[in-house]
Order: structure tokens, then C-alpha cells, then sequence
């Protein structure tokens, strides 16, 4: 691994969810796993959400407590909003 490149764990960390979630395309998906490969705190930081989405997916299989809805709804705007300021 080698030294972590500022610029790209800045794309990296903003892309996050959507790389989790399949919604980039197949030439951002491949940089940002360049990236992963050569960055361990970025390597990480992916692996410990990815961790906390099976978590959640698991105790929110059945019933999604409706703060957590809230909160949830609340960041995805959060996120557009500051898509569309960039």
C-alpha cells in the first residue's frame, strides 16, 4: 500500500455510498477500487460501512424504527443538496 493521495480519499469517501450502493459507472467504480487497494484508512473507512449497512439491513429487516427513517431521509437530502453545490 502506498501513501494516501488526499484528492482521492476525499472521491473516494464521497462516492462511498453510492460505490456501496452499485450507482457509479464502471470506470469510477474501477478508479475508486484502485484507490481502496493502495489506501488502508480508506480501505477501511469502506469496510466498516459496509459492515454497518449488512448490520442494519439485518435488525431493520423487519420493522425500520421511524427515527432512523427520519434520519436516514434527512442525509440522502443532506447529500443531493451538496451534489448539486458542487
Amino acid at each position: 500500500m502506498g501513501e494516501p493521495n488526499h484528492d482521492e480519499c476525499l472521491e473516494a469517501v464521497h462516492r462511498l455510498y453510492h460505490f456501496l450502493d452499485g450507482e457509479l459507472t464502471s470506470e469510477k467504480r474501477l478508479e475508486i477500487s484502485k484507490h481502496l487497494d493502495s489506501c488502508h484508512p480508506c480501505l477501511e473507512a469502506f469496510d466498516f460501512e459496509a459492515d454497518l449497512r449488512h448490520m442494519l439491513a439485518a435488525k431493520c429487516r423487519d420493522h425500520v424504527p421511524e427515527t432512523l427513517r427520519d434520519r436516514v431521509a434527512w442525509a440522502l437530502r443532506h447529500e443531493q443538496e451538496a451534489d448539486q453545490h458542487r
